[in-house]
């Protein structure tokens, strides 16, 4: 056997750097399927006073494993272990730009960035593919964008639906801002979103390239954010385009699901109305990933939701679940549509 270890991220937030260790068990679980060597005997051990995530597995880590193992949301540093030795294995991760794309903006009631990137991992993991390039993922109810930035992170083509024209507006202020600071060639065009002659809100359309070469060349990265009420995404969405969506869902009254004016204290009922029309955006063999507040919504609730829409719940995944503060117990759940 081989054996590993994890140094885990030190997340800033005091209550989600206690739940990561788990979190990262369930996320490296999650991530076994599609390595060349299945993780085994996952579990934590402090080595000179500092915690880690260990692991074995029957053959030794490959380069392709290495590189997929590089993106774990919390996973700060891997090491060989032998004994109480650990020797540094080289990280390769996924990632394209600078980690302040991420890490900039600060409100209140962002998403915790490492979370984005762990419910965005579980999610891709589910798909019939996987990781792999040219993904076109949708978050409905992308708030100030996290999630639009961590699919920027991976260099796959982003939409992200926003019915707040303030969360709109200071997200255009700053990606655009940090596209000209990092001078990234891109292009940038925003105005009012119509159908048929009816305003609908604003859209913010950006064109880029990881690279400057890749920009002279026409290979180019698409975000799109448009900022209008979710239950007319499968009007602007081409049917069966999208390979993975990801959302984090109204938590209650701090964080209240908007639909036109109203303000429901729990999510089911614009879950109940959205996931049908997000569903039909999805392409066959791609997975909706949701995070929510176990506390307004449970999760037998959801998952007849998921499958009312003709989805395939994910039941071999492991337990997510972890409390954000005293109103908020987050858990996460994920479906799969159908070839």
């Amino acid at each position: 056997m081989f054996h590993y270890a994890i140094l885990v991220y030190p997340a800033a937030n005091r209550v989600y750097a206690d739940a990561s260790p788990a979190l990262l068990r369930a996320e490296l679980a999650a991530f076994g399927t599609a390595l060349h060597t299945e993780p085994a005997e996952i579990s934590e051990r402090r080595l000179g006073g500092v915690g880690y995530v260990t692991f074995s597995t029957p053959e030794e880590l490959s380069e392709e494993d290495i590189a997929l193992l590089s993106n774990l949301s919390s996973c700060y540093a891997l090491f060989e272990l032998s004994g109480d030795l650990l020797r540094p294995v080289l990280l390769t991760p996924l990632d394209k730009f600078d980690s302040d794309l991420l890490t900039i903006q600060k409100y209140s009631g962002k998403t915790n960035e490492l979370f984005t990137k762990l419910l965005l991992n579980v999610t891709l993991l589910s798909t019939v593919e996987g990781f792999r390039p040219g993904l076109r993922v949708l978050d409905p109810l992308c708030g100030r964008g996290t999630t639009l930035n961590q699919a920027m992170m991976y260099g796959f083509d982003t939409i992200g639906v926003e019915l707040d024209r303030h969360d709109f507006e200071a997200y255009q202020k700053f990606i655009v801002t940090w596209l000209r600071g990092k001078r990234i060639k891109h292009t940038a065009n925003a105005g009012q979103l119509r159908r048929n002659k009816v305003k609908l809100g604003q859209r913010l359309e950006i064109s880029y390239g990881v690279t400057k070469e890749s920009y002279k060349s026409g290979e180019t990265r698409e975000l799109t954010f448009l900022n209008c009420d979710t239950l007319i995404t499968d009007k602007l969405v081409r049917a069966g385009s999208i390979d993975v969506i990801v959302v984090d869902a109204p938590y209650g009254i701090q964080h209240g699901s908007h639909r036109a004016e109203e303000l429901s204290r729990s999510p089911r009922e614009l879950l109940a109305a959205a996931i049908p029309v997000w569903t039909r955006t999805l392409r066959p063999g791609g997975a909706i990933g949701i995070s929510w507040n176990t506390h307004v919504t449970k999760r037998d609730e959801l998952a007849e939701i998921l499958t009312g829409a003709g989805l395939d719940i994910r039941t071999e995944l492991g337990d997510f679940s972890h409390r954000v503060d005293q109103a908020i117990l987050r858990d996460l759940i994920v479906a799969r549509k159908p070839r």
